[in-house]
């Protein structure tokens, strides 16, 4: 079973308003892992490293819920997504390594060929 990464014992959290330039995922100009890749990446990660996008209120929270999990690599973000979280939230990215938008909320299988790469 999947635990639920690091949802609960992240180094920051950021609410979703004050996250808005980071959605939606797929036009993000950075390195975004998703589904089993941001499970793996996150598994690893240390916990002090991940900030994590939470609800702020009962649409923010249905929204998070339906999508993949994802992993943004903050290093690979542009200076404009940067400056603009920083200045709706008051947080500075560049002290994490990852933001984690969403979660494992049940057991999950394998959704990749990924793992059969080296047979």
């Amino acid at each position: 079973m999947m635990h639920l990464l690091h949802f609960c014992d992240a180094g920051e959290y950021i609410d979703h308003g004050d996250a808005e330039s980071l959605f939606p995922v797929s036009n993000l100009q950075g390195r975004v892992h998703t589904h089993r890749d941001a499970e793996l990446v996150l598994r690893d990660a240390d916990p002090e490293s991940v900030i994590v996008v939470s609800p702020d209120g009962l649409a923010s929270s249905y929204s998070l819920t339906q999508r993949a999990i994802c992993a943004v690599e903050i290093a690979s973000l542009n200076e404009e997504t940067l400056d603009r979280i920083q200045r709706t939230s008051g947080v500075d990215l560049t002290e994490y390594e990852l933001v984690q938008i969403g979660r494992s909320t049940r057991p999950s299988q394998n959704r990749s060929l990924g793992e059969f790469r080296d047979l």
